[in-house]
């Protein structure tokens, strides 16, 4: 499937859901657009755009990122940053928010698992236990070498650090700012980011 022509591809939008589907036949279709595409134990989850209490603050960590590579004496550490990027947590294709490469010294190509993987929780109990259980497992195989769990609800971020398993991840507060050695002098405050979220009132959308 994954050498079929653009027209003979598979079109998958929002009626499309529950299809089963090969990771290589996911990885060839074309995609209706405002929409969240997601292959978990070869079924298609479809699922709406996160909403402004996620994009804004991603999209804020995205400004702090960049110019932390443009300003900061050590901003080359960062190679690159996207956001809404299809992880191939084989043989699942899981949409995360945000990823990070650094420390590769050039732009990363498709086998280059990104080094960190940001996820701003979503309301709802499966949406917690997704976030923080299973791609917490998923992402630990693929080669990252932290996981970041946002949660605007808590006003916590949860660091895990796949470079040291044994340890327990670490719970940042709303006070607290986080740092990395895979970015060496960047700082992220919690709370700047948790007051770009609170501006947009839930249930707007």
């Amino acid at each position: 499937m994954a050498s079929a022509s653009a027209s003979s591809r598979l079109k998958l939008g929002p009626r499309s859901a529950g299809m089963l589907l090969t990771p290589e036949e996911f990885d060839a279709a074309r995609f209706e657009s405002g929409w969240r595409y997601e292959l978990i134990n070869e079924v298609l989850v479809v699922s709406p755009s996160p909403k402004k209490q996620e994009r804004d603050p991603n999209g804020e960590f995205e400004y702090l990122l960049r110019r932390y590579k443009d300003d900061h004496p050590e901003g080359d550490s960062l190679d690159a940053t996207l956001s809404e990027e299809t992880i191939h947590s084989t043989p699942n294709r899981r949409r995360a928010d945000r990823v990070i490469w650094a420390g590769l010294g050039r732009l990363p190509v498709k086998a280059d698992p990104p080094t960190i993987i940001v996820e701003f929780v979503s309301k709802g109990r499966s949406s917690r236990k997704r976030d923080y259980e299973t791609k917490r497992d998923e992402y630990a195989k693929i080669g990252a070498r932290e996981y970041l769990i946002v949660d605007r609800f808590q006003k916590t971020m949860t660091v895990v650090d796949y470079a040291t398993p044994e340890a327990e991840p670490k719970t940042l507060g709303e006070q607290d700012s986080y740092t990395t050695p895979l970015l060496p002098g960047f700082a992220l405050p919690l709370a700047r980011l948790f007051a770009v979220a609170d501006r947009w009132p839930e249930g707007e959308e």
